[in-house]
């Protein structure tokens, strides 16, 4: 039977102005596990039954071993046990040495990355880690054949710069309707940044930018893919400046509505290539 392993990465290192998003996982769980809500997502699956959805805990991360190894290391085991794999953050900066592992085993992939901000600075604040840059770094080692980035707000110059560079395509939160369907023809990875919704909806957030997506736009985008969701990551969630839980709850949810898509759609493809794709 086809799984879901989540797994959380509470790691908010090379945030740029605020801590806090490491703290974000064991929320988010309390949300998900709540008897308060359905394990059911509106695709049809029970996410509560035996073998669905399997918790694999935290990445656990010590002094002496680079942060980004022990993260890969994680989502390298998990992606080659043949489970679907969603990380919970932990700030952006994180799904660099994710995708490092998804790439491993998927030798065509597409990143659909939700988001206010476009996180592609070739190096801001003179971190080439930081949760601004996390895209350059994936799109300079070829870890995604296709990057298409939905509910920008905040281009600039910079940004068309490394849009053209690299050849990523845009849709900003202006050209976003309620019904916003990609076509798509490889495997899929989710980087959604909770910061992409407006903060009507999402509050607990480091860099609130209004004008944002609903929640129902998100959701829909999600149903809309028609090719396998092998990975994802839902990231920046703040508890810091959440307001009544309202932030984790929307992570809950959007957790269900990700994993209930992996496991309606086609089995997974996995493939084993030897050594990092640069």
């Amino acid at each position: 039977m086809a799984k879901v392993s989540l797994l959380g990465v509470p790691h908010d290192a090379n945030s740029s102005s605020m801590r806090g998003a490491a703290e974000a996982p064991p929320l988010i769980r309390q949300e998900l596990y709540s008897d308060a809500y359905s394990s059911w997502s509106e695709t049809g699956i029970d996410l509560g039954a035996p073998g669905r959805l399997v918790d694999r805990g935290d990445v656990a991360f010590e002094a002496a071993t680079d942060p980004w190894k022990s993260i890969e290391e994680h989502a390298d085991r998990i992606c080659g046990s043949g489970d679907r794999l969603i990380c919970l953050g932990g700030d952006h900066a994180i799904t660099h040495p994710i995708m490092r592992a998804v790439r491993r085993h998927h030798p065509q992939l597409t990143i659909l990355h939700i988001d206010a901000h476009a996180d592609l600075y070739d190096c801001y604040q003179g971190n080439p880690r930081s949760h601004a840059s996390p895209f350059a770094r994936i799109m300079e080692e070829r870890l995604a054949d296709r990057l298409i980035q939905v509910g920008l707000r905040t281009v600039n110059d910079h940004h068309r710069e490394q849009f053209k560079r690299f050849g990523v395509e845009v849709i900003e939160a202006a050209q976003c309707g309620e019904s916003l369907h990609i076509r798509l023809d490889t495997p899929v990875y989710i980087s959604l940044d909770m910061d992409g919704l407006d903060p009507a909806y999402a509050p607990g957030v480091s860099h609130r930018e209004p004008g944002g997506l609903s929640t129902r736009q998100v959701i829909r985008l999600i149903q809309s893919i028609d090719q396998p969701i092998v990975a994802a990551d839902i990231v920046e969630f703040n508890p810091r400046n959440d307001i009544g839980n309202m932030t984790a709850t929307v992570v809950a949810k959007l957790t269900k509505e990700i994993a209930g898509v992996m496991l309606r759609s086609a089995p997974v493809f996995v493939t084993s290539t030897p050594g990092r794709q640069m």
